[in-house]
């Protein structure tokens, strides 16, 4: 036997399908919708599904056993044994038909996988419908292993091509191929009048979608949740976990039954295969996470961590889940398991009364004795168990619950329990501690990241600093803070500390009624910043004369660069080329110091355009492009480019063909060293509301007035000792006032209030 989760999910009918982490693209000739009929194929054996299904009858019966939705073939096709090579267009073409008659679906496994830069692997339908790709160099795993999401239908063609001129052509072995032969479950679990719910499996009649009324106060902890399959198997269910450092290491918890005589490296995990409401069928397959490696596991709590091999995007929108190492009984009052059974879209099952510990089969468990609302199944294994404080306590490990018509049989479910799981180990690979609180900070709470849920009475939590650029063309700032009330209790009062590098720290005592899930913008007072970088931290103390419950989201760190005396606007624009996450750069001074930084661009397209705007004092500095692959951004992989101009479009540097870095100098220096004066006009009002006037000694001939992000909004020439200034219809906000005098200028901080 195998392992133990749900089935799987393929690609939905439509002319593009990137069910997993892929580069865009498409393959040869896509837009044609003609097959070349001459592609060699070949053709699995017709598997003896009267065999299957007498396993089936047996395996299906227990929730432990994985459930089996395909046929898998061994075998041994490569670049130098099978298919045909063709040229075209500077391309080497490689290409393979594998043909399974009657098979609903197909996936592979590619037992060798290493694809130099400049090739690109696409496998689709023969229909021309799908297709998953393209995968590049971005998609080597140290194992060398690549399984493959599912696509629908018999015929599926593997195109891969690569640069003519390349040395290096790269390797691609398929060791596997398997036959899907079923989309849906019988077993004991099902009644007679079950019907298919989903694509990889069907639950019972009892279960609930996740997306029900009686999942609304469970919307962030489903999104961590996702299902495991290997070749013809489903496995499990799993959800990604949160560490102390709270930086979106994916971490994933399952049950330890799951990996038993089963390679996680082969593993893929899909998330978000959930029902858009509560009387859906089918949910989405199209995001989704091939390979990992297992950190640590343990029977004596049945669990296992596996570190995902790729972090999910930000398009899947995933969270990681909070946790409670305290394993106390007095502490849990309820569960809710959210899971995939029999490899169906994504469910929920409450249990209202508190769940207790026991052992089962020979592990420490958390006792389920009967659910009130929905059950588990096969493919449920490894799913979370959250307490009533939405943190996870446990994995499922077995049980005999299961539908009896539309509602639950009454029957026994049982979780290995996190707190056994957190060190009931001397050894890291047998503990969770040592992974999921890396500091060793020795908390054993944690909330969810980035989201999380909180449901505690008094909780402030800082969430923003505002109205500060990220590049500022002044040293002076005048920002705003968020406060949000996540508790239950209305805040009332609190304490504002905040404090700019490593200046003294200031406090602001705050006052008001934010009911829970309420924020308010609060003004702090106009700070003076530092010539280059900064750091603004703000964080809440006193909460309502009581004790704050959540001390992890106290804090909030803005990071900007500010620019004192008179400043020059400048643009850098960088042409991508065809492999974004490359590229990073950074503006450095003299010292050394980052000023101004950026990359890479993992979220841009190939050949975007990313333009930055900024501002520096006078001064020369340096501009350090740089690409992790040591091939710049032109002109191999695409005609990227970079182009950075002053605030007169003058060129300052430019360039695009380099190695791992290109470093160039650029100066400012308006008036020349000899030329800086002390000379200042005379401005008043400050702060001022509809007017200002600006008064000299000198004879003034030009004034310009720069807004707080270097936007020049007032330009005037004039030859006087006095001015004034119309500022009625200019935004409340710091400006920076610039005046010439011959060879001399004078710069002046302006705050403008109405």
């Amino acid at each position: 036997m195998k392992k133990t989760l749900l089935a799987f999910i393929s690609g939905v009918m439509a002319c593009s399908v990137t069910a997993q982490i892929t580069y865009g693209g498409h393959p040869i000739q896509w837009e044609n919708k003609v097959a070349d009929q001459s592609i060699p194929v070949v053709v699995m054996a017709t598997p003896d599904y009267d065999k299957l299904a007498l396993e089936d009858a047996i395996t299906d019966q227990h929730k432990d056993v994985p459930y089996r939705f395909g046929e898998e073939f061994e075998v041994d096709y490569d670049f130098n044994h099978s298919g045909r090579w063709t040229e075209e267009d500077g391309l080497k073409i490689w290409q393979l038909a594998i043909s399974s008659p009657g098979a609903l679906n197909m996936s592979l496994r590619f037992d060798e996988f290493r694809i130099p830069k400049g090739g690109e692997l696409y496998i689709w339908t023969a229909d021309r419908e799908e297709f998953i790709g393209k995968f590049d160099h971005r998609s080597n795993k140290n194992s060398g292993v690549l399984a493959t999401s599912l696509l629908h239908g018999d015929k599926i063609i593997v195109e891969y091509a690569v640069k003519a001129d390349l040395e290096d052509k790269g390797m691609l072995r398929i060791g596997q191929v398997v036959h899907g032969y079923r989309t849906f479950l019988k077993s004991r679990f099902m009644d007679e009048a079950s019907q298919q719910r989903g694509p990889f499996g069907t639950s019972g009649n009892c279960e609930v979608n996740v997306n029900c009324p009686e999942g609304a106060d469970w919307q962030i902890e489903k999104k961590a949740v996702a299902i495991i399959v290997e070749g013809g198997y489903g496995l499990c269910t799993g959800a990604l976990v949160n560490n102390t450092n709270n930086d979106g290491t994916p971490y994933f918890l399952t049950a330890n039954h799951c990996t038993q005589g089963s390679a996680v490296g082969n593993w893929v995990f899909y998330f978000n295969h959930e029902s858009s409401g509560c009387s859906g069928t089918t949910g989405p397959q199209s995001q989704s996470i091939s390979g990992s490696s297992l950190v640590a596991n343990n029977g004596a709590s049945d669990f296992a961590l596996l570190l995902l091999d790729d972090t999910p995007p930000a398009s899947f929108n995933v969270q990681y889940a909070g946790w409670d190492a305290t394993d106390s009984e007095a502490g849990v009052s309820s569960a809710t398991c959210i899971h995939h059974p029999s490899g169906d879209i994504k469910k929920i099952s409450f249990e209202n009364d508190a769940p207790y510990h026991d052992i089962g089969n020979g592990a420490q468990v958390w006792w389920i004795d009967d659910w009130e609302l929905g059950v588990t199944e096969p493919g449920s294994s490894g799913s979370p168990l959250f307490n009533q404080d939405h943190r996870i306590i446990g994995q499922l490990f077995g049980g005999a619950s299961a539908c009896q018509g539309s509602s639950g049989n009454g029957q026994y479910d049982f979780y290995g329990r996190f707190g056994v799981s957190w060190d009931n180990s001397s050894n890291a690979s047998a503990r969770l501690m040592d992974w999921l609180d890396p500091g060793n900070t020795g908390l054993l709470v944690l909330d969810g990241y980035p989201e999380g849920f909180v449901s505690l009475n008094i909780d402030p939590a800082a969430t923003s600093i505002n109205n500060v650029p990220a590049s500022s063309c002044t040293n002076v700032i005048n920002p705003t803070f968020t406060l949000l009330n996540h508790g239950s209790q209305t805040l009332t009062s609190c304490t504002i500390n905040f404090q700019l590098n490593g200046d003294a720290v200031q406090t602001i005592n705050w006052t008001g009624s934010l009911a829970q899930n309420q924020s308010i913008e609060v003004d702090l007072p106009i700070l003076t910043a530092q010539n280059g970088a900064n750091t603004l931290t703000v964080w809440v103390t006193n909460p309502s004369g009581g004790s704050d419950e959540d001390l992890l989201n106290n804090e909030v760190v803005l990071n900007f660069t500010a620019a004192s005396g008179i400043s020059n606007n400048f643009t850098l624009e960088i042409v991508l080329d065809n492999y974004p996450q490359e590229v990073s750069w950074d503006i450095t001074n003299n010292s050394g110091n980052i000023l101004y930084s950026g990359g890479t661009y993992a979220d841009q397209a190939d050949g975007a355009t990313v333009t930055i705007e900024g501002c520096l004092p006078d001064g020369c500095y340096n501009l350090n492009m740089y690409d992790s692959e040591g091939d710049g951004i032109c002109c191999f992989y695409g005609n990227g480019s970079y182009n950075l101009t002053d605030a007169n479009n003058q060129e300052l540097a430019s360039g695009g063909s380099y190695g791992d870095i290109e470093t160039t100098e650029f100066c400012f220096n308006q008036l020349g060293v000899e030329n800086a004066s002390t000379w200042q006009p005379v401005v008043y009002p400050n702060p001022a509301s509809n007017s200002m006037t600006i008064r000299s000694e000198e004879l003034m001939e030009v004034v310009k007035l720069y807004d707080a992000s270097g936007k020049l909004v007032l330009d005037i020439q004039i030859n006087a000792n006095n001015t004034t200034l119309n500022t009625q219809n200019l935004p409340d906000g710091i400006y920076q006032l610039l005046t010439t005098s011959g060879s001399q200028q004078g710069s002046s901080r302006i705050v403008i209030r109405h």
